[in-house]
């Protein structure tokens, strides 16, 4: 029996065992009363064993005796199965199996094998043009270290690889199910609720978490939080998948609620088809684009021009980090995308629209747009995201994200992660004490560090000839919005090093309350003038359900006796206005 073999048969007596591992009888105590501190949980997989944990130990400790310590995805189809061999067969993606300095073997894993799409290929993967490709995932447990590897099977060959420290790709379904089997019989779990809960009702089940004094603080490990709503509280049970155990359950106001009144109006595979395997060419006006859905980063837009000249090479939502506690940094690292084949927890079920924008009763320019949601919205912990690229006649140009609720928590804090590359080469500025002041090297800034011009220009984005964009962030001038409270982040363009331009996993923990949200991981003062540059934008953002307040929020209300969601949006993002030269 060859090492594929011996593994495919140890997942595959995982996956019995997390399918047909009795649950006991429904256990009745007393639930966890409004504002009560839940006990910290450090479940012990030996004083509450579970077959599958035990399955599972046994599984990781044969495949770390193996010559090539990989624990590898079975039930793939033949590309997909081919894919994973030649990636975990070629030297380059094998960096990290074992120990530099022992040459002790590590805990890898593969966690997905995905068809490559249009908006995968960079200069590195061009032929996947014009090839059958995919992009193949591995998690090294020991360094918590993301592996990619981009695969032509056409080819036959592993065509690039990137690694990504302190990141996660998404879980397989049967770490999933493993995460919900171990909150659902977890004591503390099933004492914080009063019952024990069917693991049917865990919701958020695949989103990553974290949880402060825990190893899931920073996202150090591999964490998962299903979730279990309550009347008008949600207990989050903060699973540790990398040791196996709960560290911790929390609780959050979700306030009052009617049912969902959501539906699906299209299909997962027309939207796939339609708008996830290939780009679309939009042309309204003075203004050219492509757009596509992509896997994990949202709506992609992608050559814009206006006017023919080069405004922007892309522009597209990384992340959705959300925190539902400042002290205890515990929520999700959420990502909007493709429903087939996509990394993303709330995903797109009908394509984008492009609508007129109309001021004072005259069309002044156009917007694209793409929702997101959850099946159960406006239900708790069920997340509606929107995002929008308005464009405007005379020029200007917004890239926004907007939350509609209705989320976990009534304290909820969203950060979106956009990522907008600019074309050809400029020098970035930040207006300080009434000049501009040009950056030399890459950096970050807060938005509350410096002061706007008279019309709301905060930073600067010029060429050589000194045209450009003035970058105006939101401060609550945009109808019905508060203020971003923005993080911005200047890096270079690096395509050989794929800072990007590929979807992206999660990049930063949910719940940081400073800079620290990813794009610093691409800071390495490296110079900036006149080069080609990429901006970060992560607005900051707080929801507010109560009454007369509601804002990043939604409920389901009565209306001619039939249930119907009322919103109360929030949209973050910058405002692009072009440099007029004397």
């Amino acid at each position: 029996m060859n090492h594929r073999t011996r593994t495919v048969l140890a997942i595959t007596a995982i996956v019995a065992v997390l399918l047909t591992s009795c649950t006991s009888s429904s256990s009745e105590s007393t639930p966890t009363p409004p504002g009560a501190v839940v006990p910290r949980a450090t479940i012990n997989p030996q004083q509450y064993p579970l077959p599958a944990l035990e399955a599972q130990a046994t599984l990781v400790q044969n495949v770390l005796q193996q010559p090539l310590p990989v624990l590898l995805l079975i039930g793939l189809d033949a590309p997909r199965a081919q894919a994973q061999e030649i990636a975990v067969t070629d030297s380059r993606f094998q960096g990290d199996l074992w120990d530099a300095s022992t040459g002790a073997a590590l805990r890898n894993e593969i966690f997905g094998v995905y068809p490559m799409r249009e908006s995968d290929i960079t200069d590195a993967t061009a032929q996947c043009q014009q090839s059958t490709c995919y992009r193949v995932e591995m998690y090294n447990y020991a360094k918590n270290l993301t592996t990619v590897g981009f695969v032509s099977v056409t080819d036959k060959t592993l065509l690039a690889v990137t690694k990504m420290a302190d990141t996660q790709p998404d879980a397989p379904q049967y770490l999933v199910d493993l995460a919900v089997q171990i909150a659902s019989e977890s004591p503390e779990v099933i004492a914080a609720l009063g019952y024990k809960p069917n693991g049917d009702d865990a919701r958020m089940t695949n989103t990553k978490t974290a949880l402060n004094l825990t190893r899931c603080q920073r996202s150090r490990h591999l964490c998962l939080a299903p979730t279990f709503v309550d009347g008008d509280r949600a207990l989050w049970a903060i699973v540790d998948l990398t040791d196996g155990v709960l560290v911790g359950v929390r609780w959050t106001d979700v306030g009052t609620y009617g049912p969902a009144v959501t539906q699906r109006s299209l299909q997962d595979d027309i939207v796939t088809q339609l708008y996830c395997d290939k780009a679309t060419a939009l042309e309204r006006g003075d203004w050219r684009m492509n757009f596509i859905l992509t896997s994990s980063d949202g709506l992609r837009i992608s050559d814009v021009q206006y006017k023919s000249r080069a405004i922007l090479e892309s522009a597209k939502l990384v992340d959705w980090h959300v925190s539902y506690s400042t002290t205890e940094a515990f929520g999700y690292s959420d990502a909007v995308g493709c429903p087939i084949f996509s990394q993303a927890a709330v995903v797109a079920f009908q394509g984008p629209t492009v609508e007129e924008i109309v001021e004072d009763g005259e069309i002044v320019g156009f917007r694209l747009q793409q929702e997101f949601w959850g099946e159960q919205w406006p239900l708790p912990c069920s997340y509606f995201y929107v995002q929008r690229f308005d464009f405007y006649n005379d020029g200007r140009f917004r890239v926004a994200a907007g939350n509609i609720g209705r989320g976990c928590g009534t304290n909820g804090t969203y950060r979106p992660v956009l990522r907008l590359a600019l074309a050809a080469e400029n020098s970035f500025a930040t207006w300080t004490d009434s000049a501009w002041q040009a950056w030399s090297t890459e950096g970050w800034q807060a938005q509350s560090d410096s002061e706007p011009t008279d019309e709301g220009y905060q930073y600067r984005f010029a060429d050589s000839s000194g045209a450009g964009f003035y970058v105006e962030p939101g401060r609550g001038q945009f109808a019905g919005e508060r203020g971003d409270n923005a993080f911005i982040f200047i890096t270079l363009d690096h395509p050989d090093r794929d800072e990007g331009d590929s979807d992206m996993i999660t990049i930063g923990p949910c719940c940081n309350v400073n800079y620290e949200q990813g794009p610093e991981r691409f800071i390495d003062n490296e110079p900036i003038e006149n080069a080609e540059l990429i901006l970060w934008y992560v607005p900051q953002v707080e929801n507010d359900g109560a009454p007369g307040e509601q804002y990043c929020w939604a409920e389901s209300v009565l209306d001619r006796g039939v249930y119907t969601a009322k919103e109360y949006p929030c949209y973050m993002g910058p405002m692009f206005v072009p440099i007029q030269n004397p």
